[in-house]
């Protein structure tokens, strides 16, 4: 399977991570990207360099004055007098009767950032835009005739909203490949297997019909994103009925995931979609530090045969997958299925 990867990853490291009130290292690091890559090296994987989409593509999804926010956040945060090194928030208006757009670059990344996960710093803007390159790039290669590719996307991008960061997220790749591949194919679905829900995925989506958006992921009563992800969550408006959750309780192993897989299928058979853009999380794993369910590696393995056996033209998106043992293995074997 053709990969594309960027080195350019390598310049956003986030440091600022709060857990239930007490400050800790991010578990977004490069590290996670550099395991993969070597993961596609040693299974023969064609690794390739993203070719550049500018910005098109990515203003397609995401508004003007977000855009313009992560780009100028951090020179606008640095020009205070004692800020921290990255933007980080401290306020959230969550849209609640809010009386209006800040001007403050304080105001404005409680505006834009749903929580304290996605710090920005200097070089996050370039470095997500590098990543939606990717996305887009192995997009481009399903359109040339590929049967399958796969973006190693750093960072992720199914947590981002069309105008807020969140969860480690800033750019929704997957959001963004798949409004690509609906502009040059026709119908479009995605899948996302991550173990936390792609609740930025599903609200960019949330009014159309002509994507379905569809995911397997942990009970979000108990794991982020907590606010959104529940089974009742169908979509609005034109979008009604394009939009299916299938959460699992916690600590839900191969067995429940791929019986909710099976139903996920049944939902993209009617669909008919012409593309599938597959959300690939890796964090489900027994050994991902986030600890939500218990996928093995030879489950990955089968969730890989399950989607390469809806027949369908596939691009898959790097989203979670932490520091473990078993990520690497856990990619090769989802996509040694596609083989």
């Amino acid at each position: 399977m053709k990969a594309y990867y960027d080195p350019q990853h390598e310049n956003h490291h986030p440091r600022f991570f709060l857990v239930r009130g007490e400050r800790r290292d991010s578990t977004e690091v490069p590290e996670r990207a550099t395991r993969l890559h070597k993961a596609l090296e040693v299974a023969g994987h064609e690794i390739l360099m993203p070719r550049r989409f500018g910005r098109d593509p990515v203003a397609a999804v995401h508004s003007a004055d977000y855009l313009r926010f992560l780009e100028e956040a951090p020179a606008a945060w640095a020009a205070f007098a004692g800020s921290s090194p990255e933007v980080i928030p401290n306020v959230h208006p969550n849209r609640h009767e809010a009386g209006g757009y800040p001007e403050s670059i304080v105001g404005k990344a409680g505006w834009h950032m749903a929580d304290t996960a996605c710090p920005i710093g200097p070089k996050t803007f370039e470095v997500a835009l590098a990543a939606a390159d990717v996305a887009l790039t192995a997009a481009d290669a399903v359109l040339g005739g590929e049967r399958a590719a796969y973006a190693l996307c750093r960072p992720p991008g199914h947590h981002a909203f069309a105008d807020m960061a969140g969860g480690f997220c800033f750019l929704n790749n997957t959001a963004i490949a798949a409004q690509y591949l609906r502009k040059h194919m026709g119908t479009v679905a995605v899948l996302d297997v991550d173990v936390h829900h792609g609740n930025g995925t599903q609200g960019i989506f949330w009014q159309r019909g002509d994507v379905l958006t569809v995911s397997v992921h942990a009970d979000p009563n108990h794991l982020y994103p907590f606010f959104w992800g529940h089974a009742g969550e169908r979509g609005g408006g034109e979008g009604e009925g394009a939009n299916l959750n299938l959460p699992l309780p916690l600590g839900a192993g191969d067995e429940d995931f791929l019986t909710a897989l099976e139903v996920a299928a049944e939902a993209l058979r009617a669909f008919k979609p012409k593309v599938l853009v597959v959300a690939l999380g890796l964090d489900a794993s027994e050994q991902d530090p986030f600890n939500g369910l218990k996928v093995t590696t030879g489950g990955f393995a089968r969730i890989g045969a399950a989607i390469d056996s809806l027949g369908l033209p596939t691009v898959l998106v790097q989203e979670g997958g932490y520091l473990s043992p078993a990520l690497g293995p856990n990619l090769t074997a989802v996509l040694g299925a596609f083989d």
